[in-house]
C-alpha cells in the first residue's frame, strides 16, 4: 500500500547526522564478528582487523555498498506471479514466527505450540486477504528440537501460495529451507529470478555479528536471495538507553551487515531494519515490544538510504485478547504504515513476542483493512461529486433509494469483526465482544478455507527433505 501523505519523524538533516554517527561508531570502535571468512572479506576490502575479529569499516565500503544494493526487492507467490514490492512507501502485512505459546483460541488456555498450530496458523493467513506474507507464527514443540525449523517450512511451503519469511536455527537450517524452496520453485536459477521465500536474520547486536548469522548472509547473498538483517541491541543492556545512541548502534550495525553481503556479491538484495533503538523497561528488565519513542526512526533512515525494510506491527504487550491487544495492535500498524514500513510483520503476537494469538490475527487483518482504506487515495470525479444528484434530490429529498446509492454503497468500508449493529441486536445475537467474534472466524475461515495443494511428487520431496533430518 502507498499512503497519500507519507509522515516522516525524521528531518533528512538528523538523518545524515545518525547516519554520520553510525560510521563513525564503525570506523572508530568497530564491529565483533565471529566468523573468519566475514573478517577476511572486509579485510580484504580495506578494514582494519585487530584482535582477531575486531573490525573497523572504513566509510567508503558503506558507501560503496549501499550504491549497489537494490532498492525495492519483489517476493513472489508459488507460481512466480509478483505479489510483494518491497520498496518506496508500499506497505505489506504478515505473521511472525517461533512463538513458544499459543493462547488456544477454541479453550482460552496459554499452552505450548505444537504443530498442528503451526499448520492452522498458515492456513488462516493464506485464508485472510490481508496478510501478505506469511511466518510460521510458532515453534512446535512436538517437532525434533533440532529440525523443528525444517518442520516450520515444510509446513509453509505446503499450507499457503503466498511469499514466505523463514527462520532458521543455524545454517545448515538455512540451506535446507533453500533447498526446499528450490523444489517448489523449479531449481535454483528460478527461485533467485522470482524469489518467493525470503529469511528473517537475527544478529546478537548492532557490535556483535554472531556466526549463524554471518554464516547465513554470506550463504544467501552469494545465491543472490533476499534475507533480512536485523540487530537486537537493547537500550540500557547493549546499546545506550537514548534513543539517538541506541538508534545509531542499532543502525551501524544493519550497515555493517550490508556492507558484508555487498561485498560477497555486489547487487545481493537485503533487507534492513525498520525498527530499531528498543530498550529494556528499567521496571520489570523485560524487553517490551510496543514502545512508542522508536517509533519511525529506523523506517526514516531505511528510506534515507533508499532501502528495503522488515518492520513490525500488529503487536501487543498483552497476555490475552482485549482492549490492550487490540489498541497496541491498531497503533503500530497504523505508524507502519504511515511510515511507509515494507515488509510488517509480527501480527497476532501477544506477551512481547512469547504468544501468537489466531484470534489476534484475524483482529489484525481486518485493522489492516481498515488502515489501507484509511490511507487510500480519495476518488474525485463528476461520478463522485454527485453534483447532478444533489440538485435532483434537492434540499427535502432522501438519498436511501437513490441509484446512486444502489450504485456506490458498496464502495464504502464495511468491517466483519467490528460491530455495528444496534444495542439490542447485539444482545440478542449473544452480547460477544470481540475476541469471542474473532475465535468463531477463526473456526469458521478453518472449517471453510483449503490451501492450494502443491503437487503431488513436490510434496512427497519436501516431506523427505523434513523427515531425513530426524
Amino acid at each position: 500500500m502507498r499512503p497519500a501523505a507519507p509522515f516522516r519523524r525524521l528531518t533528512r538533516p538528523e538523518c545524515e547526522v545518525l547516519h554520520e554517527a553510525s560510521l563513525h561508531i564503525l570506523e572508530r570502535t568497530g564491529v565483533r564478528l565471529h566468523h573468519p571468512p566475514a573478517v577476511q572479506l572486509l579485510k580484504r576490502a580495506g578494514a582494519k582487523v585487530t584482535e582477531e575479529n575486531r573490525v573497523r569499516i572504513p566509510r567508503r565500503l558503506v558507501e560503496e555498498a549501499l550504491k549497489t544494493a537494490p532498492s525495492s526487492i519483489t517476493l513472489h507467490d508459488r507460481h512466480g506471479e509478483p505479489v510483494v514490492e518491497a520498496g518506496g512507501n508500499r506497505s505489506f502485512f504478515g505473521t511472525g514466527s517461533d512463538c513458544i505459546y499459543i493462547v488456544d483460541h477454541r479453550t482460552g488456555e496459554r499452552r505450548k505450540a505444537v504443530l498442528r498450530d503451526v499448520q492452522e496458523g498458515v492456513t488462516l493467513c493464506d485464508a485472510l486477504d490481508n496478510v501478505d506474507f506469511v511466518m510460521c507464527m510458532f515453534l512446535p514443540s512436538d517437532a525434533p528440537r533440532l529440525t523443528a525449523d525444517r518442520y516450520e517450512m515444510a509446513a509453509m511451503l505446503e499450507y499457503t501460495s503466498k511469499p514466505i519469511v523463514y527462520v532458521t536455527t543455524d545454517l545448515a537450517g538455512c540451506e535446507d529451507a533453500v533447498a526446499m524452496a528450490e523444489v517448489v520453485a523449479g531449481g535454483e536459477e528460478a527461485l533467485r529470478e522470482r524469489p518467493f521465500a525470503a529469511c528473517y536474520i537475527n544478529v546478537t547486536n548492532g557490535l556483535q555479528h554472531n556466526q549463524e548469522a554471518l554464516e547465513k548472509l554470506l550463504f544467501l547473498s552469494g545465491k543472490g536471495l533476499p534475507a533480512t538483517y536485523v540487530p537486537v541491541s537493547l537500550g540500557g543492556a547493549s546499546a545506550p538507553i537514548t534513543l539517538a545512541g541506541g538508534m545509531a548502534l542499532w543502525n551501524a550495525g544493519c550497515l555493517a551487515g550490508l556492507v558484508i553481503g555487498q561485498l560477497n556479491r555486489p547487487g545481493s538484495p537485503f533487507i534492513t531494519s525498520g525498527w530499531g533503538a528498543s530498550a529494556l523497561d528499567m521496571r520489570t528488565g523485560l524487553s517490551p515490544y510496543v514502545e512508542p519513542e522508536k517509533q519511525f526512526m529506523a523506517q526514516d533512515l531505511a528510506h534515507f538510504y533508499g532501502l528495503p525494510m522488515f518492520g513490525f506491527g500488529g503487536i501487543s504487550d498483552a497476555k490475552q485478547v482485549g482492549v490492550q491487544s487490540g489498541s497496541e495492535a491498531a497503533l503500530t500498524l497504523m505508524a507502519n504504515a504511515l511510515a511507509g514500513s515494507h515488509l510488517v510483520h509480527d501480527m497476532g503476537y501477544l506477551e512481547s513476542g512469547l504468544t501468537g494469538s489466531l484470534a489476534q490475527l484475524v483482529i489484525c487483518d481486518e485493522l489492516v483493512s481498515w488502515v489501507r482504506t484509511a490511507l487510500s487515495p480519495v476518488e474525485i470525479s463528476p461520478e463522485t461529486l454527485a453534483l447532478d444528484v444533489i440538485d435532483e434530490i434537492g434540499p427535502d429529498g432522501q438519498y436511501l433509494d437513490s441509484m446512486h446509492t444502489l450504485t456506490h454503497y458498496r464502495d464504502r468500508w464495511y468491517p466483519t469483526l467490528a460491530d455495528r449493529r444496534g444495542y439490542e441486536a447485539w444482545r440478542i445475537d449473544g452480547g460477544k465482544d470481540m475476541g469471542q467474534r474473532a475465535s468463531e472466524r477463526v473456526d469458521a475461515l478453518l472449517n471453510d478455507h483449503t490451501p492450494e495443494p502443491l503437487p503431488e511428487d513436490v510434496r512427497r520431496r519436501i516431506a523427505k527433505m523434513r523427515d531425513d533430518l530426524k
